[in-house]
């Protein structure tokens, strides 16, 4: 049990976010997908830039920043 809790927790938000999109393409009408899909799109999109400006300012930070 402890094991599979485990894996869950080491996912990527790649990996969460395509299977949340495999679930839901059998319970959403396709014309609705493409709106759970850009949902997702952007949500990736707003991690990716938010981890790349973290990274920057933790670069230019006095070291007292933490993880």
């Amino acid at each position: 049990m402890a094991k599979n809790a485990n894996k869950k927790e080491n996912k990527s938000l790649e990996s969460v976010l395509w299977d949340a999109a495999c679930k839901l393409i059998g319970a959403v009408l396709p014309h609705d997908y493409m709106n759970v899909c850009l949902g997702l799109i952007f949500l990736k999109y707003i991690s990716d830039r938010y981890e790349t400006k973290y990274e920057e300012l933790k670069a230019e930070g006095n070291g007292e920043e933490t993880d």
